[in-house]
């Protein structure tokens, strides 16, 4: 009811006539499909998606899903068409299936987002005849439009794909595209919607008509990137990519994420050949990963030509002050002298410096030294999350055996001792204790 509120009458009106005239397309070929395949086939997924089959746990319910994945996908291996249509059927269950289920933590969320996406291309790929596949669209329009959470509303976007024909498309554009305007008309009320709108635009792009989705898209009331992202695509497909880069930088919202922009724009100038005019553009805003460590392999991955050295080099600058938080990046790289003087000018986290030397203690005695010195100069120094008396130990045993290894253990039982000397550590007193006991001193 709450959704159904917050269209406007006149956004109701186009969808009205959309039914119309999609009820036209459904008795042409209802006749056709009395019985389809995915009910001849016996589908173990099937019975387990009856609506609100799953309570409020999530575990359960994203388990299930990706069984019923893989059940589609070994399916397709054999028999894509078959596979096809219960790819449909998942897709009409889902939903009602989930409505019980705590989406909060976004975990079954991302799981139906990836379902649907691996069953886009087991729909579009599907050797079957036109009847078939306008009958599967009309199916999947019916799921997507009572989507209530909603959960597949990703499926819009890869609507003018899985129409799969420019021409159909087309007839799909048409039906949609009435609609999308009234939502989006001058003097349109607070609240107008129209369920439809990213559909359609997906359906203009993949129809070929990019005149007439960038003339649309010119009277959005509000050019944010979710329908803003459709008129650089279609620049794109128009082999007009300069001009794509400008249109995404020129309309940013407040609102817009300026990283998918940023991705957006990078594979475009990719695409292009313009690797370097990429890196220097949009390298960092664009492979922000949830980890220095990530961030870096994700640059590296998307320049090959960049040597490891200039891709830390370039990242470190960005983030002044936080020199230390890109150790493993580099030592991940191999650049271990590099690693060492990261870890030294900022705090880094000293059970990350802790496994490092645990991990090379063996084969480069030399840096799991440093790491071990670097970890014991943090603590004492008042860093590190918890730390406790078995996180001091473990460092300091650690990097006297990498000594012992290097044969060096004299050196390096002096270089502690001088570090724990230092005034300046505030937490110095404590590691003396550990490290006193330890040795039989304390």
């Amino acid at each position: 009811m709450e959704r159904d509120s917050a269209r406007s009458t006149d956004a109701a009106v186009g969808d009205r006539l959309l039914d119309r005239r999609y009820g036209r397309l459904v008795q042409l070929h209802a006749h056709q499909f009395a019985v389809t395949r995915s009910t001849a086939h016996k589908w173990e997924f099937a019975p387990r998606f009856r609506r609100n089959a799953f309570g409020w746990q999530s575990q359960a319910a994203i388990k299930r899903v990706r069984e019923a994945v893989t059940e589609i996908k070994a399916v397709a291996r054999k028999d894509p068409a078959l596979a096809a249509t219960g790819a449909v059927l998942f897709l009409e269950k889902v939903s009602p299936a989930l409505e019980q289920v705590d989406s909060s933590s976004g975990a079954i969320g991302t799981a139906v987002s990836n379902a649907v996406d691996a069953l886009v291309r087991i729909l579009v790929e599907a050797p079957v005849d036109d009847g078939t596949r306008d009958h599967w669209l009309e199916r999947l329009w019916d799921a997507h439009q009572n989507d209530a959470i909603p959960y597949i509303e990703c499926l819009a976007e890869y609507w003018g794909e899985l129409c799969v024909s420019p021409e159909r498309a087309g007839r799909w554009a048409d039906l949609l595209v009435d609609g999308l305007r009234t939502s989006w008309r001058p003097d349109r009320r607070p609240g107008d919607y129209f369920n439809g709108t990213t559909a359609c635009l997906s359906a203009l792009l993949h129809a070929g008509r990019h005149d007439e989705l960038l003339a649309l898209l010119d009277r959005a009331p509000h050019p944010l990137w979710h329908d803003r992202k459709w008129g650089v695509k279609a620049l794109v497909a128009a082999g007009r990519k300069a001009e794509a880069i400008r249109y995404a930088e020129d309309r940013r919202s407040r609102n817009d994420n300026p990283a998918v922009i940023a991705r957006a724009c990078e594979e475009i100038l990719l695409s292009s050949g313009l690797a370097d005019e990429a890196y220097a553009r949009y390298a960092i805003d664009a492979n922000q990963g949830s980890t220095f460590l990530a961030t870096y392999r994700s640059i590296a991955k998307k320049y090959p030509q960049k040597t490891a050295s200039a891709i830390l080099t370039d990242r470190v600058a960005s983030t002044p002050g936080q020199e230390g938080k890109w150790f493993t990046a580099a030592k991940d790289a191999g650049l271990f002298d590099e690693a060492i003087a990261l870890a030294a000018r900022t705090a880094c986290d000293p059970r990350t410096l802790t496994r490092a030397a645990r991990d090379f203690a063996a084969t480069r005695p030399g840096f799991a030294i440093e790491c071990g010195l670097s970890a014991l100069r943090w603590i004492a120094s008042g860093h590190g999350y918890e730390i406790t008396g078995a996180d001091i130990l473990t460092a300091y045993e650690i990097t006297l055996s990498a000594g012992a290894t290097a044969g060096n253990l004299a050196d390096v039982r002096a270089r502690i001792d001088r570090l724990l000397a230092d005034p300046s550590a505030t937490s110095r007193d404590l590691v003396r204790r550990v490290t006193g006991r330890a040795a039989g001193t304390a």
